[in-house]
């Protein structure tokens, strides 16, 4: 699945989870939040990070199946942002 992300189109499972524009993934009326932000901030305070973000990941995936849209606050039009570099 693809969406628009500033100027191009992207991969919401290669791109929206690790971007820090992604606000979570609207499933029915709950907008959840992206499981890669919280594993991350797991991983700044000493967890396990391989098999915290690959969990991670599967959880997001598992939400973009079941949701309808992907909540994006960027609202400045900058495109993707890796969550991973500050």
């Amino acid at each position: 699945m693809k969406v628009a992300c500033a100027d191009r189109e992207v991969s919401v499972h290669s791109h929206c989870g690790y971007c820090r524009h992604c606000a979570g993934v609207r499933v029915g009326k709950r907008t959840i939040p992206t499981p890669q932000r919280q594993a991350f901030s797991g991983v700044q305070q000493g967890g396990n990070p391989d098999e915290n973000l690959l969990n991670a990941a599967m959880m997001f995936n598992t939400l973009v199946r079941d949701g309808t849209a992907i909540e994006c606050d960027d609202d400045a039009g900058e495109g993707f942002a890796s969550m991973y570099r500050r």
